[in-house]
């Protein structure tokens, strides 16, 4: 069955605010061809070791768990690929958010209430950032509304005509891209260097666009890791699960048996 642009759009929207802390914080690191992505590798020792410090973290700064959700001045940035990702998907969600508005919001009524109705968009003007000083998240939150048809105020957006949600679908089908391509979750499988824990033999950490992460023992059903079978009768490491494998792993590095 095929899904409505404006499902679509919302799904990848969605997809994108879930990404954008690790995004962000991706920016801090260099780049590395290995498994689990460097951000989500901290991710996992933080849970296996329950001790890390949290060095990156600024007071003040607004934060889903420990990840940044605004874009910080980098003096130094380490992986210019995840910086100019998040650069460019943080313009094309504020450009096509300003061009939804132009559509499909009516102009501001002569109250005052209407003019600061926090429900609309303001535009980006010469003395202020307009709603684009909510950052990336609320830009996307807002144009999944618009893309939904959800009903805010009083007749304060009419629906959006269907070119136009074409376009959103696309861009927020872009953006997606853009970031998982950034993040090595598009699609990837890496050896990983280390072998598997219980047997010794080759683990292997493959991502999917939209899916879920999943390391695999190429071991087989005689791998006596405490983890499910796949469907091909390997070892597979999904979720909550990865965080028993990396702390068999910084066990094994540690000199330790899992």
């Amino acid at each position: 069955m095929t899904t409505a642009p404006s499902q679509r759009a919302a799904d990848d929207l969605l997809a994108v605010r879930e990404q954008w802390g690790d995004l962000l914080a991706a920016i801090a690191h260099p780049p590395a061809a290995e498994w689990p992505p460097r951000e989500a590798r901290g991710f996992l020792e933080q849970l296996a070791t329950d001790d890390q410090a949290d060095d990156d973290e600024q007071p003040g700064e607004p934060v889903l768990g420990r990840l940044p959700l605004t874009i910080r001045e980098h003096p130094a940035p380490l992986n210019l690929d995840a910086l100019d990702a998040a650069l460019d998907v943080e313009r094309d969600l504020f450009d096509l958010a300003d061009q939804v508005a132009e559509q499909v919001q009516r102009p501001i009524r002569r109250a005052s209430a209407d003019r600061d109705d926090p429900a609309r968009w303001h535009y980006q003007a010469a003395t202020s950032p307009g709603s684009r000083t909510y950052g990336l998240h609320w830009a996307a939150v807002w144009i999944e509304g618009r893309a939904l048809g959800e009903t805010v105020g009083e007749g304060l957006f009419e629906p959006m005509p269907a070119r136009l949600l074409d376009r959103v679908a696309a861009v927020a089908r872009r953006t997606r891209r853009t970031v998982e391509c950034a993040l090595g979750r598009d699609g990837r499988t890496t050896e990983l260097e280390q072998p598997c824990p219980w047997c010794a033999g080759q683990l292997q950490g493959h991502t999917q666009a939209g899916g879920e992460p999943v390391v695999i023992c190429r071991t087989g059903a005689t791998c006596s890791a405490p983890a499910p079978l796949d469907e091909r009768d390997r070892r597979a490491w999904r979720g909550a699960d990865l965080v028993g494998l990396w702390s068999a792993l910084l066990a094994e590095r540690e000199g330790a048996s899992p």
